[in-house]
């Protein structure tokens, strides 16, 4: 029987901009085993994701990831244009800790209300590549309150932030300043790669970087870990 898997998210599941890891999960599983949905959205943050729930619990899935708080998390960080970021997406607060925390517990309370889904939330992926640049430390901070509201709700943690650590750990990359990623900035890598037919992966080289092509969206080796981390975290066939 093939199990459906909706996936949540930002611009890291829709995938403009990074490398798919609906498409790199779908390959880990034998042909039939999974149907994978999309329910990623540009520049969304954890409120965003809260007001689009009702074509998930319409037609509701086997199993939910959700995938969301970086965009919550590059707000918190100096330089991060928060107001139009606020006016983009028609944010009624300005973005804090506790709101990101407030939003994520809801969704999960109207999923789980609304669905007998199995649930897992993914902590984030690592921003930047210094693990001890306030980037990274910011999305390790928004890492813990998901696990925090995943403790709260008996949910599985899938443990992305720590694996994308490790990874970092174990390679030792230059310690590149993290840079926010702006509009120009995204579009130059979406230019890059349909125009000049470069790879992410070759952005991601030629830039020096890891696990990401800006500091933020992800390349093959980041999308990996996402899609390795699911495939761990949750079942795809019934018991």
């Amino acid at each position: 029987m093939t199990i459906r898997v909706a996936c949540l998210g930002d611009s890291l599941t829709r995938a403009q901009f990074s490398v798919d890891y609906l498409d790199l999960l779908r390959r880990r599983r034998p042909p039939g085993d999974v149907r994978l949905d999309r329910y990623g959205v540009n520049g969304d943050f954890a409120h965003n994701l809260l007001q689009r729930l009702d074509a998930v619990v319409t037609d509701p899935p086997d199993v939910i990831t959700v995938l969301i708080g970086t965009n919550d998390a590059r707000a918190s960080l100096a330089g991060y244009p928060v107001a139009q970021a606020m006016k983009r997406k028609q944010l009624p607060v300005r973005p804090s800790a506790g709101w990101f925390q407030q939003c994520l517990g809801a969704v999960v309370a109207r999923l789980r209300a609304e669905t007998d889904a199995t649930i897992g939330l993914l902590s984030l992926p690592v921003l930047g590549q210094r693990l001890d640049g306030a980037a990274a430390q910011a999305s390790q901070a928004y890492s813990a309150m998901i696990a925090e509201v995943a403790a709260a709700n008996g949910l599985p943690l899938l443990p992305l932030h720590e694996r994308q650590s490790e990874e970092l750990r174990r390679e030792k990359p230059p310690p590149i300043p993290y840079r926010e990623a702006t509009p120009a900035a995204t579009v130059g890598v979406l230019l890059q790669h349909t125009v000049l037919r470069r790879s992410l992966d070759t952005i991601a080289r030629r830039r020096g970087l890891v696990l990401t092509t800006d500091h933020i969206h992800q390349n093959s080796r980041g999308a990996t870990l996402i899609a390795e981390v699911i495939d761990a975290g949750l079942p795809t066939r019934s018991a």
